[in-house]
């Protein structure tokens, strides 16, 4: 697991190359701001061979924030991060490793009948029950959840993740209520603290894609300060004396999907129940609540790397040489952002992502101008 020692080590090892802050405050320590995501790509051996070597490069170039899920690439992900991370000289304890957990994973390729494998593997064995199943492929429940975490401990070949996030939970609300859904998190994170006690995760988060930037009160959104809630009631249920280890969001956000920084939909932290209070935006909440906020499609997923896909006003606002570094840069130039995950399996890609690092991030009040 990630220490405080070996992640600032890290940083004054690689701070130097850097603009101001690229490396921010993430789990015990400092992480980089640029993250390496490992979610696109079919699963095959090829594909395997080159995330292996990106991530190889980027652990060595100053990158030390990976993340992936146990279902992406067919659970291959989780196999090439692990082997990245144990080969790389880059000590395992200055490497942020964070996964997923929450849609039920293929085993190295997609099945030919889908609903057969869920039925035979999961079902049949009693992993999940068919209750707790949304969308026919996704449960939150604390059996399904602690079994997630140790096959990506086993698909990781490590002793420990440092966060892992309940994967899209806005996808149970096909199956049933808010408050229900509410309830099953809060059951879900009453399990990850025990982990957290035992110390096979440092941290534990929800990584979503609509649930924190839609409007409130819409089919697929999750109330922050009811979620941070729950995981403060699983903390005081099973370690009264320690807080809790609820530590991290994710959610998507960039040029063209900025709902985290400009929609305000989540009350504060600090506000009284039922009490009236201005709402803030998912990105204000987690810096007033001391949430680290790490966002996904930070380039669009390759789309933002096109030139001209970022309207003219804002690019000419960006550091960066190229219209990708530029992307980035607007991620992480947002007020909150810890870090901002962006995909790589290509040697020159990573390269790419790597220098965005080196130029500066837009100040608040420079980003804020962005938005008038």
């Amino acid at each position: 697991m990630a220490t405080r020692d070996a992640l600032w080590a890290y940083r004054d090892e690689f701070g130097d190359a850097f603009g101001r802050t690229y490396f921010r405050r993430f789990g015990p320590g400092v992480a980089s701001s640029v993250g390496i995501g490992t979610y696109l790509g079919d699963p095959t051996a090829a594909v395997d061979d080159a995330y292996r070597e990106a991530i190889g490069l980027a652990l060595r170039s100053g990158v030390n924030h990976v993340d992936t899920a146990v279902n992406y690439r067919c659970g291959r992900a989780e196999r090439v991060v692990g082997e990245a991370v144990r080969d790389s000289p880059v000590d395992r304890d200055a490497v942020v490793v964070a996964t997923k957990g929450g849609f039920l994973p293929f085993d190295g390729e997609r099945p030919g009948d889908p609903a057969a494998y869920v039925r035979d593997r999961f079902l049949a064995t009693g992993i999940v029950d068919a209750e707790e199943l949304a969308n026919g492929a996704h449960a939150i429940a604390p059996g399904y959840l602690e079994w997630s975490l140790d096959r990506s401990l086993d698909r990781l070949g490590l002793d420990a993740v440092d966060c892992f996030y309940v994967h899209n939970p806005e996808t149970q609300l096909a199956a049933r209520s808010r408050e229900a859904v509410y309830d099953r998190l809060e059951a879900a994170f009453e399990a990850l603290e025990r982990r957290r006690v035992a110390g096979d995760l440092g941290a534990y988060g929800v990584a979503t894609w609509d649930a924190f930037r839609v409007p409130e009160g819409g089919d697929r959104y999750l109330s922050l300060a009811e979620v941070l809630a729950r995981a403060e009631a699983a903390g005081e249920a099973v370690a009264p004396d320690d807080g809790h280890g609820f530590e991290a969001i994710q959610l998507p956000f960039n040029v063209a999907m900025a709902d985290a920084f400009t929609r305000r939909n989540h009350r504060p932290p600090d506000a009284d129940p039922g009490a009236d209070a201005d709402p803030i935006s998912a990105l204000e909440f987690a810096h007033e609540a001391g949430l680290s906020a790490v966002t996904s499609a930070s380039i669009g997923q390759g789309e933002l790397a096109r030139e001209g896909a970022i309207p003219a006003d804002i690019d000419a606002t960006l550091a960066g040489e190229t219209p990708a570094q530029r992307a980035l840069n607007f991620a992480r130039s947002a007020p909150g952002v810890t870090a901002s995950l962006v995909g790589a399996s290509d040697p020159d890609h990573v390269r790419e992502n790597v220098a965005a690092g080196t130029f500066d991030p837009l100040g608040a009040s420079a980003f804020d101008a962005v938005f008038e």
